[in-house]
């Protein structure tokens, strides 16, 4: 919980870009044939909250010691 991942694909419908950094703040189990998920918060260079999304954990990857922040402007998101 609460731990920074990046989206491994882009969420057009959220304006949001492969790569783009998020904050999980909750963990979905999921059915047994279901692939377990997260739900997202997602803010902007600032800290105000751009959206609050859910995927499934093959859409993210957590953050490493080699991982490299990048900032973009929303409007351009995909």
């Amino acid at each position: 919980m609460f731990s920074r991942v990046s989206l491994k694909a882009s969420l057009p419908k959220h304006r949001l870009r492969r790569g783009d950094v998020a904050t999980n703040v909750e963990h979905h189990r999921g059915r047994p044939d279901q692939e377990p998920g997260y739900t997202l918060e997602v803010f902007n260079a600032v800290g105000e909250t751009v959206d609050v999304v859910t995927v499934q954990e093959s859409q993210i990857d957590p953050l490493t010691a080699k991982s490299l922040l990048r900032v973009r402007p929303l409007a351009q998101a995909v």
